[in-house]
């Protein structure tokens, strides 16, 4: 395949030139190997699969991330070669294998692939390049993702959120819910939404909250890392406050679920697992309430929380902005600042987090009514 093309060429005269230049760099690589000492030779699937047998080791590496990172390693064994060779594989050929994921792999919705996911394909081939300078599979520093400098990046976004009146209309959506298919409902729904708007979790880590991390006693609920889901950074292990409106709501969840070691468990074949996607949940409540489909997400309650938490006051004074960024798990208050620091249009001042529509019947109006009528409707 010559330089810049995608496909392999038609010319005689010139695959042999191509081969010959192959060649040759393969006994400088070679030689290279001998003059540096390293220890071994390693080819893309079989180092691929010892580096997921090594991660697999480490505690704070979930079955999860195995997965996804396996997925995305095949991909590059799918492109450059099950026998390529490591140390075989330059910049460039990174650089060919970007353009062959966006022509080959699809984003959500089947729509074309965002930078920010070509950029994961691009991590986990980088992250198996350093386990090889480790085991001495390569040269030193040697990694031709890192020799790129210009990576795809996540498109910058303006944070959605809910105005917490909104977000009252939500939670009472949901505990007022009647899945369309009862077999496929998720029966804490309204809880695991309350945890979402009452405490800023990141979608994981709210899957992955275990019964244990709920305190009544001490009032808190604690992200750590479990053996479902490990969390984004080390400082993303915080404490945040089991505020009263969620704690009468997991109060009353807790006395009727069955006995499990995740909060949220989905159950499948007796074993329990972190639930998949609440997707489809979200879009019937959505249409409920006179959204339309897609306009309620997991994230957007996470920043709903920092918007709605910004409003909160502390003895009196306004809450510090490094308090809401350390509940949010960031290291430094400059997300905050930047992205989730919206004000709204409704101020709603108060000495703890709460979404209760009792208090925001006037700014709901028709809508709440629409919903408890065809709430009542629904029911048989």
């Amino acid at each position: 395949m010559p330089e810049g093309q995608r496909q392999a060429t038609q010319d005689w005269d010139e695959a042999q030139r191509l081969v010959a230049r192959e060649l040759k760099e393969l006994q400088q690589l070679r030689a290279h190997r001998r003059l540096i000492g390293l220890k071994r030779t390693a080819t893309l699937e079989a180092f691929a699969a010892e580096h997921l047998v090594d991660k697999a080791k480490h505690e704070d590496i979930t079955d999860g991330w195995l997965e996804v990172t396996e997925v995305r390693l095949r991909a590059a064994v799918e492109f450059f070669g099950a026998n390529r060779e490591l140390s075989s594989i330059r910049p460039s050929d990174v650089k060919r294998w970007m353009d062959w994921i966006r022509e080959h792999r699809k984003g959500k919705g089947h729509g074309p692939i965002s930078g920010g996911t070509v950029r994961h394909y691009l991590n986990a081939l980088s992250n198996l390049y350093r386990t090889a300078q480790e085991e001495e599979a390569v040269p030193p520093g040697y990694n031709p993702v890192a020799a790129i400098k210009s990576k795809p990046k996540s498109r910058a976004r303006e944070a959605r959120w809910f105005e917490v009146h909104e977000a009252a209309l939500i939670l009472e959506g949901t505990r007022m819910h009647r899945p369309t298919r009862p077999d496929l409902a998720l029966p804490f729904l309204h809880p695991m939404i309350a945890c979402y708007l009452l405490t800023g979790g990141r979608k994981s880590e709210v899957l992955g909250l275990e019964v244990e991390d709920i305190s009544f006693d001490r009032k808190t609920v604690t992200f750590r890392s479990n053996e479902w889901r490990r969390l984004k950074t080390e400082k993303s292990h915080r404490v945040v406050p089991l505020w009263p409106q969620l704690k009468e709501i997991l109060g009353r969840y807790l006395t009727v679920r069955p006995p499990t070691r995740l909060l949220f468990p989905a159950v499948l074949h007796g074993r329990e697992q972190l639930v998949w996607s609440i997707d489809k949940p979200l879009d019937e409540i959505a249409e409920r309430i006179g959204l339309g489909p897609g306009a309620i997400r997991a994230q957007m309650f996470r920043n709903t929380y920092c918007a709605a938490r910004l409003q909160t006051v502390d003895n009196g004074q306004p809450i510090s902005v490094y308090t809401v960024s350390r509940e949010l798990g960031h290291t430094s208050t400059d997300m905050v600042q930047r992205i989730y620091a919206h004000l709204g249009q409704v101020r709603h001042r108060s000495e703890v987090m709460e979404y209760r529509v009792e208090q925001h019947e006037k700014a709901l109006g028709d809508r709440l009514t629409a919903l408890r009528v065809g709430s009542r409707a629904a029911t048989p």
